[in-house]
């Protein structure tokens, strides 16, 4: 919760009531699994080994066990913000940049994330709405970073708002 702001009544921010340097600690966690990863690979038509196949990693792998798939884990991060802090009040996500993957991430870890605000403007094309930096990073349960990723947000501004 961002003190002395009233969210959306989704539960999201708006524009201004994001300010650099303020940072979140999610509520939301998870324990990902073998299904997670098959299902995710497969609805992305993404065969590669290293995510769907056990005999594969063990044998010819240095993790010896599937890897959970990198992009199921970043829209697993992001995705642990939205109910915290911007359901409701995005417009578009803008891009996403600096995607790290510094540490593995295996069926059966529990995954938690933050966000800091790195920067909020106003929009130069439209007056209801400005940009917003976030850097969202991902931890396992033993702490160990898992994903980063900044995201630049296009969200709806209060002030504005009929």
């Amino acid at each position: 919760m961002i003190e002395g702001r009233t969210p959306h009544s989704r539960g999201g921010y708006y524009f201004e009531d994001f300010a650099p340097g303020a940072h979140f600690a999610h509520k939301l966690r998870r324990t990902v699994t073998q299904m997670d990863n098959m299902l995710f690979s497969n609805m992305t038509l993404n065969p590669q080994p290293l995510h769907i196949d056990a005999e594969f990693c063990a044998q010819e792998t240095e993790w010896g066990r599937p890897l959970l798939n990198s992009l199921f884990t970043l829209g697993l991060m992001i995705g642990m913000s939205v109910n915290d802090l911007t359901v409701g009040t995005t417009i578009a996500n803008l891009g996403m940049t600096d995607v790290r993957f510094p540490n593995p991430l295996f069926e059966g870890d529990t995954v938690h994330s933050t966000t800091e605000v790195l920067s909020a403007r106003e929009s130069k094309s439209r007056p209801d709405a400005g940009l917003v930096e976030f850097l969202h990073r991902a931890f396992k349960q033993d702490g160990t970073l898992v994903a980063e990723c900044r995201r630049t947000a296009f969200m709806r501004k209060r002030t504005l708002m009929a």
